[in-house]
């Protein structure tokens, strides 16, 4: 009695699903946000062999194996056996990658990626005063910044010195503070 029940539940019919919405979304090309990619993309041809064209991976998993412990005591078991260099299967096959044919995206991509890059960061503008506000008072005394009055967070030496050290490392910021500190002198 209970398992006709759960054949019922199972073949609902559902109202709320616009099926032909649902056709049309699942033949959609997808949305590609790389211009490198975009520009050698093939419509006729489906997403897996575009990027294996590019020499790109369309699942990392299949190309980069992570070996389970199945796999190795199976290969550490065909190490042991002894067999003849001709019967081996593994000498008289080897595997020969073919070089793909947009080899291009793949090196762009790469280039790209490995291009340096600016650093976009800045302090906020609060902390950079607070920061100001300490060295123009105390100069490189990071024990006395810890006492001031206006330390209201209770930051210790060794915090305001990371602080410092860090606003001293966006150039932006920094020479901005030098050149205001300069013309007052």
């Amino acid at each position: 009695m209970t398992k006709i029940r759960k054949v019922k539940r199972r073949k609902k019919y559902r109202m709320n699903v616009n099926r032909k919405r649902l056709r049309n979304k699942l033949r959609k090309l997808p949305t590609i946000a790389c211009s490198e990619i975009k520009q050698s993309w093939e419509v006729t041809k489906s997403t897996r062999s575009n990027l294996k064209q590019m020499g790109l991976t369309y699942d990392p998993n299949e190309t980069l194996k992570i070996p389970n412990i199945k796999e190795k005591l199976i290969e550490n078991a065909t190490q042991w056996k002894v067999d003849d260099a001709e019967n081996n299967p593994k000498n008289g096959k080897e595997d020969v990658e073919m070089e793909p044919a947009k080899i291009h995206v793949a090196e762009e991509l790469e280039a790209q990626a490995k291009a340096p890059r600016r650093r976009m960061f800045r302090l906020p503008n609060n902390q950079v005063h607070f920061i100001t506000y300490l060295m123009d008072k105390y100069g490189e005394d990071y024990k006395a910044m810890a006492r001031d009055k206006k330390n209201y967070n209770q930051l210790t030496w060794k915090q305001i010195r990371a602080k410092i050290k860090l606003f001293k490392g966006i150039p932006e910021q920094y020479n901005e503070y030098l050149q205001s500190k300069t013309m007052q002198e």
